[in-house]
């Protein structure tokens, strides 16, 4: 499953793990992404990747 939301492209972050004694290992975040049904302009359905923020706010309209 692609990490990448088809409405803002938000996708997978990067950083360090810290441990209580302050050791350092490579860690990712990744957002949280759902499938969901989408109306086109086209006047079809599709289903693309849209991270909860967008869902939310309201950026996609809902099939």
């Amino acid at each position: 499953m692609s990490r990448v939301c088809s409405v803002c492209g938000k996708g997978r972050m990067s950083g360090n793990a810290v441990s209580h004694s302050n050791r350092k290992t490579r860690r990712s975040w990744a957002p949280n992404v759902q499938k969901v049904k989408v109306n086109t302009e086209k006047g079809g359905v599709k289903d693309v990747y849209v991270c909860t923020r967008c869902l939310r706010s309201g950026k996609v309209d809902r099939a």
